[in-house]
C-alpha cells in the first residue's frame, strides 16, 4: 500500500513488485461493497425461497451448525446451496468473458453469447450428447474450450484486415457464424433421437437446477486459475484501451497479450457454458452497468463486471424459480429476455455516435 494525500478520494495499491497496480477511488470501493453486500443478500434469500420454505435464521444455523433437522439439511447442503453458489460462479465467470473480449477487440458490443463462441461450446456439447450419449459428462468441459477457442479464432481470422480492424466487421462476422452454428445444433436437435435430444434441451436452455458441487468445484478450480490471469494483465489492458500502436510504444507485446486475453476470455466463457448451458448477454451487460455505475481502472471495472454478472445471473435464477412455482424458468431464458433489448439498445446508441 502507497501513502496518498489525506483528502486523496483515490487508495493506490501495489503488489507483486509493481506487477498489479491498482488507483481505487473511493467511490469504487464503496460500489464493490454495496454490490457484495447485495450479492450476500440474493445468496440468502436463493436459499430460502423454495417449495420448502426455511426462515433466514434456519439457513444460518443449518450453515454454520449440524442441525438435528435432517431434510431441512439435505435441502440446503445438497441442493440450493450449490445451485446458488453456481449461479454467481457462472455470472461472475460470463461477466468477466465479456470484459475481456471487449477490451482485446476494443468493441464494447462483443460477448461471448453474441459473436459465436457460446454457440461453438454448445454445438460440440450437443452433437457429443446426441452422437455419443454414453461419453462422459467430465469431457463436457474439453469439447466445449475446443469449440470455443475454434470459433474464436475463425472470426479473428476472418474479420482481420491489413488496412483497418473494424468493430462492425468481428460483430457481423461472430452473428453469422453464430446463426450457422445455432442452425447445426437445431439440426441434430430435430434429427437425433428423440429422449437425447430432449436432454440436450434441456441443457441449452440454460438451466442451474442441475447444479452440485461437483460443478462448483470445476467452476472454484476454473476461476481461480483464469481470474488471476485477467488481473495480471491488467497493465497491458489499460495499454490497449488506446489502440495497438499506443500501447506497442507503451512496452505491450501485442501479439501475447491478445492470445492471452482471448484464452482466457473463450476459457471463461466455456467452462461456464459447458456446465450450465448457454446463459446469454451477461457478458455484455454486466461491463456496461460497471462502465456505468462509476469511472474505475481495469481492475476495478474486472471486479465491477465480476459482481454485477454474478448479481445478474443470482436474480435471474431466482426470478425463474419464484415466478411460476413450483414451475421453473431456466436462467438462460430471463438473461436473453434482458439481454436482446438491451443489445438492441446499445446498437442504436452507438450508431448515434458513429457511422456504421
Amino acid at each position: 500500500m502507497i501513502p496518498t494525500p489525506k483528502n486523496s478520494p483515490y487508495i493506490k495499491l501495489r503488489l507483486f513488485n509493481q506487477s498489479i497496480a491498482l488507483l481505487l477511488s473511493k467511490n469504487v470501493l464503496w460500489t464493490l461493497l454495496v454490490l457484495s453486500l447485495s450479492i450476500l443478500c440474493l445468496i440468502v434469500l436463493s436459499i430460502n425461497i423454495g417449495s420448502y420454505q426455511l426462515s433466514t435464521f434456519q439457513v444460518f444455523d443449518i450453515l454454520l451448525n449440524q442441525p438435528e433437522d435432517v431434510a431441512s439439511d439435505n435441502i440446503i447442503w445438497l441442493f440450493r446451496f450449490p445451485r446458488t453458489l453456481c449461479a454467481a460462479l457462472v455470472g461472475a465467470m460470463m461477466a468477466l468473458s465479456g470484459a475481456a473480449l471487449q477490451n482485446v477487440t476494443r468493441n464494447t458490443l462483443a460477448d461471448p453469447s453474441l459473436v459465436g463462441i457460446s454457440q461453438g461450446a454448445a454445438l460440440m456439447v450437443v452433437s457429443s450428447m446426441i452422437l455419443f450419449p454414453d461419453l462422459d459428462q467430465s469431457w463436457r468441459s474439453l469439447l466445449a474450450f475446443s469449440g470455443s477457442i475454434l470459433v474464436a479464432l475463425l472470426i479473428l481470422v476472418l474479420s482481420h484486415s491489413n488496412k483497418s480492424s473494424k468493430p462492425v466487421r468481428f460483430i457481423l462476422l461472430g452473428i453469422g457464424i453464430s446463426a450457422f452454428l445455432s442452425a447445426i445444433t437445431t439440426a441434430f436437435l430435430t434429427y437425433g433421437d428423440i429422449y437425447r435430444a430432449s436432454a440436450a434441451l434441456a441443457w441449452l436452455a440454460g438451466s442451474i437446477d442441475a447444479a452440485n458441487w461437483q460443478d462448483v468445484s470445476i467452476l472454484s478450480a476454473s476461476a481461480l486459475v483464469l481470474i488471476p490471469l485477467l488481473v495480471l494483465c491488467s497493465r497491458a489492458m489499460g495499454a490497449l484501451r488506446f489502440g495497438e500502436q499506443s500501447a506497442v510504444c507503451l512496452g505491450t507485446r501485442i501479439h501475447s497479450t491478445k492470445y492471452l486475453l482471448i484464452g482466457c476470455s473463450v476459457a471463461l466463457a466455456a467452462t461456464a457454458t459447458s456446465i450450465v448451458g448457454p446463459i446469454g448477454f451477461i457478458g455484455l451487460i454486466a461491463p456496461h452497468a460497471a462502465r456505468r455505475l462509476c469511472r474505475s481502472s481495469v481492475v476495478a471495472h474486472l471486479l465491477l463486471s465480476a459482481l454485477l454478472g454474478a448479481l445478474l445471473v443470482l436474480a435471474a435464477d431466482l426470478a425463474g424459480r419464484s415466478l411460476i412455482a413450483p414451475s421453473q424458468i431456466p436462467a438462460g431464458i430471463l438473461t436473453q429476455i434482458i439481454g436482446v433489448p438491451a443489445f438492441l439498445y446499445l446498437l442504436l446508441k452507438q450508431k448515434a455516435h458513429s457511422a456504421i
